[in-house]
């Protein structure tokens, strides 16, 4: 980055106004699972489904298109239409958050091009962000679609972890590009390559336990087996518990007790790996960002398991659910920006070592 691309503070401006968006869209998207709201909408209308239904004979089109799906037949029968506008509301609360995210960014972008705010490089990042948005939306309605289909009552787990895993990668590649434009600082001392190596590998236990999360919420599988630390009375279910399902690989999606199973061994690995990942950077006394940063990421960790247990032993209630999610957010968020300015500073060491905020672009 150089002078020739001044005003670099709407970006950042924008950037962190669409990560604050996100990041309510992924709780929001929680709450939508939560109280089984997703499938109220049984239509996808990028622009008309902005309008919500207006009068009574808009609400009961609706409401009979919902009574035609397998959701309201097999599990809602008899609903009322007060229940039905309970859950309508948060789902397309839900997709016009979607809407707000896309016009934001893509209007940002719009901007950001037009008056020559970032280089074509930058240009071209961006736009392949929004791309990656894109597809999130688009995998979403696959997502939603998946649960319209005969004898379904709830989308597939493997698509609506798709659909927040692309959430996520959105997420993460807007904090990246924060980071890029210094908006996090920038470490006086690179760390050593096997610190580096474990930032990277903090970053990549995260998002793989948000997405083990994922399959926990997609199959529901935090309404069972609601005990800590022991699942029905041992560490883990007897193995012909774990594969019940034919073939075994669905198990891995499918079986409630494997997949909170799998969630729970995860959270143990990752926390454990913050903890030691946070005595090394102390250890090391490289970079007083890195420690205060790896610190953080441990102290996260561990509310965001108190809060795992807590959500599991009380059958997961909607707030708490919600805080987890929110939790697992931030843990993320956290771990991005650890990785990214861990890249920069082995990068450009000289430059990280002499860095100060004089040396930022002109705002």
């Amino acid at each position: 980055m150089t002078e020739t691309f001044p005003r670099r503070r709407f970006l950042a401006a924008w950037l962190w106004t669409t990560v604050l968006l996100v990041s309510l869209m992924v709780v929001v998207g929680g709450a939508t699972r939560l109280t089984g709201s997703g499938l109220s909408i049984t239509e996808w209308r990028p622009v008309t489904g902005a309008i919500p239904p207006i009068g009574e004979a808009a609400w009961a089109t609706e409401f009979a298109k919902y009574r035609e799906s397998p959701q309201y037949r097999l599990q809602n029968e008899g609903m009322s239409l007060g229940d039905f506008q309970f859950i309508y509301w948060w789902e397309w609360g839900h997709r016009q958050l979607g809407r707000l995210i896309g016009l934001v960014f893509a209007g940002g972008l719009a901007i950001a091009a037009l008056t020559r705010r970032v280089s074509l490089r930058e240009g071209f990042a961006l736009f392949g962000m929004g791309l990656l948005l894109g597809t999130q939306g688009l995998v979403g309605w696959i997502m939603v679609a998946s649960g319209l289909q005969p004898g379904m009552t709830a989308v597939a787990p493997v698509k609506l972890t798709l659909h927040l895993g692309f959430a996520l990668l959105f997420l993460s590649s807007l904090l990246v590009f924060l980071a890029y434009l210094g908006r996090f600082g920038r470490d006086r001392a690179a760390l050593t390559p096997g610190l580096r190596a474990g930032a990277y590998a903090l970053l990549a236990g995260s998002l793989a336990q948000i997405l083990l999360g994922g399959l926990v919420a997609g199959s529901r599988a935090g309404f069972g087996y609601n005990t800590w630390p022991d699942m029905d009375g041992g560490f883990a279910p007897p193995l012909f518990v774990l594969f019940s399902v034919k073939p075994w690989w669905e198990n891995f999606v499918d079986n409630v007790a494997l997949v909170q199973l799998n969630h729970r061994l995860g959270a143990y690995l990752l926390l454990a790996g913050a903890v030691l990942y946070a005595i090394a950077v102390t250890r090391a006394r490289l970079s007083p960002g890195a420690t205060g940063r790896a610190h953080a990421l441990m102290a996260l960790m561990l509310a965001q398991a108190g809060l795992g247990i807590a959500a599991l032993l009380m059958a997961v209630p909607l707030e708490l659910g919600l805080a987890h999610q929110f939790g697992a957010v931030l843990v993320l968020g956290l771990a991005v920006v650890n990785a990214s300015l861990a890249w920069i500073a082995a990068r450009r060491p000289r430059k990280a070592a002499g860095f100060s905020p004089a040396a930022q672009p002109a705002e």
